[in-house]
């Protein structure tokens, strides 16, 4: 199977399975998962989330997703449980389709390694 063929299908498969266990079968959207990767790595899921935190879960979540790609390392967690991380190499000028791309393409590989999907 094609690269682009199997992100494509396990892309689905991990929204569909998702959005079943998160949203009562409504197809979630690529930030929403995000948001969703932010959570996890937080590991303070029954609390509610002002504004600002539901940014800092995703850029936590973009982060971390970006690690293994070698843009980000994980640093420290702070005094609240809040991890944090150093900018390794500037992300590259991509274009919107190409950004998607990228974030689908690590979110996929998230799961897999957390054996969420195969």
């Amino acid at each position: 199977m094609a690269r682009d063929e199997q992100l494509k299908e396990r892309w689905s498969n991990l929204v569909e399975k998702l959005s079943t266990k998160f949203s009562d079968g409504d197809p979630l959207e690529l930030d929403a998962i995000i948001y969703l990767v932010g959570v996890q790595e937080l590991g303070q899921y029954h609390r509610k989330y002002k504004k600002d935190d539901k940014l800092d879960l995703m850029h936590i979540a973009i982060c971390r997703l970006l690690e293994p790609y070698g843009f980000y390392e994980f640093s420290f967690f702070d005094e609240d449980g809040w991890p944090h991380y150093n900018v390794v190499e500037e992300l590259p000028s991509l274009k919107a389709g190409e950004q998607t791309v990228l974030m689908k393409e690590a979110i996929v590989s998230y799961f897999v390694e957390k054996e969420f999907i195969k």
